[in-house]
């Protein structure tokens, strides 16, 4: 069945290019100039599509969406224009464009586009006020698990990786900062993997005391060490089926390592204080944020139980190295704090959207989603601007003290300390390294505060 186009265009002649070849790929296609004369267009024909111009001599396409939605009009609508402006398209998808495309257009990407937009809508699951998921654009925003994916080519490259790994059995090792989101990415993975109907069990090693971790682990049975009153099942039997996420692995103590070797190895575990085994069958996801090479070279961290975890490396880019996703996650975390604190900001005036994207970010996604959570708080207009913002975003990035050897690493720590008044947090941020990791030099150098 023919299907019908309305292009909605002041450009004369790219209207009619476009007409042109919309109608030799088989499109009924209708014109007009202005929001006017698409609305006495699609008052008077059936059109099954809307390409849009943003900016139009009358009023813009985003007031062609008001009025469709007004009218209770379920076209399909996509954005066209020349004026590449993230806010725009975020506000278009928010108010229910189904994609957006900047000029000059790609007729392969833009017919792909269109035939997505006309297949029929199925029902699913979303949270209120997300932006639409679609499969190309600018603006894409692919949700998962109620996270955005993004555009940039190292998101793309990172999901890439994780839809080839999730299928298999092979065990995976995130590396990545602190807050670029690896425990998402291992849920993904498990999500993704054929054990999605069976548990996924996440264990923060860096806050596990070594003298927990067998019970943590592998589970403990009533009265085998002092304060064990009940029986407890360890984290191996709990995740049976399904998938062991081991967040910040580097941290675990020599002794641990051991243990936890002997049980993928062996896929059984022995509960504290138990004669018996039991048998498991768990998919491994580990995630750092060290070098864990540097630490078998120390003698920190066996580099069997290394070999054991990595049979697929990969790398979560750092927030900084996704400039094209930073105003799509900043508008993704104002939905998110929109529905929390029951705002309605709309979004972020140009000189902080400007300030979020030259900001360096070194807490990544989880700084990024505390500042406009905040920001939202305090706004009392319709967009964010610096003032909530705050004045940390026009810090320019501290030269980085990065930690180099055993030797130097001392000295190092205890000036970064001297500059930041010594502030842990931004002593770390000056080291280029985790909270979590200076605490541990601190403890190892026994540098007390």
């Amino acid at each position: 069945m023919t299907k019908s186009v309305l292009i909605v265009e002041d450009d004369i002649t790219f209207g009619m290019m476009l007409k042109t070849w919309l109608t030799k790929k088989g499109f009924l296609v209708f014109s007009a100039s202005s929001v006017a004369n698409a609305q006495k267009v699609i008052a008077a024909e059936k059109v099954d599509l809307i390409l849009s111009d943003l900016r139009l001599p009358d009023r813009d396409g985003i007031d062609l969406l008001k009025w469709l939605t007004a009218k209770a009009t379920p076209v399909p609508l996509i954005i066209m224009t020349g004026y590449a402006d993230i806010q725009s398209a975020v506000q278009a998808i928010k108010l229910g464009a189904k994609d957006y495309v900047a000029k000059p257009v790609n007729p392969d990407e833009l017919l792909k586009k269109m035939n997505e937009a006309l297949e029929p809508v199925v029902e699913a699951k979303t949270t209120p006020n997300q932006p639409t998921p679609s499969s190309t654009g600018t603006v894409k925003a692919e949700l998962a698990a109620g996270y955005l994916k993004g555009e940039s080519d190292a998101a793309k490259q990172l999901y890439r990786y994780v839809e080839l790994v999730a299928p298999t059995n092979m065990s995976v090792l995130l590396i990545g900062a602190s807050g670029t989101g690896k425990e998402h990415i291992a849920h993904l993975i498990h999500q993704l993997s054929h054990r999605n109907d069976a548990p996924f069990m996440a264990i923060d090693c860096g806050a596990m005391p070594k003298e927990l971790a067998a019970s943590e682990f592998f589970g403990h049975k009533k009265g085998a060490f002092t304060g064990a009153l009940t029986d407890k099942t360890g984290a191996f039997v709990s995740a049976n089926g399904g998938t062991l996420f081991l967040d910040e692995i580097g941290n675990l103590s020599y002794e641990v390592q051991v243990q936890l070797l002997r049980a993928l190895q062996e896929r059984k575990v022995r509960p504290v204080g138990s004669n018996e085994e039991i048998p498991v069958d768990i998919r491994l996801v580990a995630a750092t944020n060290e070098n864990l090479e540097e630490a078998i070279e120390k003698g920190n961290f066996r580099e069997d139980l290394f070999h054991r975890i990595n049979e697929f490396m990969l790398p979560i880019p750092e927030l900084k190295e996704r400039k094209e996703d930073i105003l799509l996650f900043a508008n993704f975390f104002l939905d998110q704090a929109n529905r929390e604190l029951g705002k309605h900001v709309t979004g972020f005036d140009m000189k902080a959207s400007a300030a979020l994207q030259g900001y360096h970010w070194p807490g990544n996604l989880r700084q990024m989603k505390n500042i406009i959570k905040r920001a939202t708080l305090l706004a009392e207009q319709e967009y964010i601007s610096l003032t909530e913002l705050g004045t940390e975003l026009l810090t320019p990035a501290a030269p980085t003290l990065a930690l180099k050897n055993e030797d130097t690493e001392k000295q190092q720590i205890l000036e970064a300390l001297r500059q930041t008044a010594n502030n842990k947090s931004k002593a770390a941020q000056l080291l280029g390294i985790d909270r979590k990791t200076l605490y541990n030099k601190l403890k190892l150098y026994e540098i007390g505060l």
